[in-house]
């Protein structure tokens, strides 16, 4: 699995502060108003702890690196999936795979079995 797509980053190009509210949107795919909502309304609650912690991840999360994704938000939305549910992920593609195999199988089986134009047309061409 590619590491890089599976980690936290701060996101500074939709970054109102430091990023970290835009960078936890874009690792858990929860739209960064609610994360920004959920902060500000956490500030009493917490006593500033949470700004705290916001500083230091902040301070501590590397940048989100500009190549990350192709510019494409099914991509995006996939690896905001491997994230939250890696296990669903796989079994999804497995079942993916096994629909493809399947549908192979079907073609081939068409083609290899006694099909009399196909075997005509072939004893035509020697």
């Amino acid at each position: 699995m590619n590491t890089s797509r599976t980690t936290l980053y701060k996101d500074e190009q939709n970054a109102k502060l430091m990023g970290v509210c835009a960078g936890l949107a874009d690792y858990t795919g929860v739209d960064v108003l609610w994360w920004r909502l959920g902060m500000l309304f956490m500030i009493w609650p917490s006593g500033g702890l949470i700004l705290v912690a916001y500083l230091i991840m902040g301070l501590m999360l590397n940048k989100k690196p500009s190549h990350l994704y192709t510019a494409d938000k099914q991509e995006q939305k996939y690896w905001q999936g491997v994230r939250a549910n890696p296990k669903r992920t796989a079994r999804e593609i497995r079942g993916k795979l096994r629909e493809i195999d399947r549908r192979l199988a079907n073609v081939e089986e068409h083609y290899v079995s006694s099909n009399p134009r196909l075997d005509a047309e072939i004893e035509r061409l020697r």
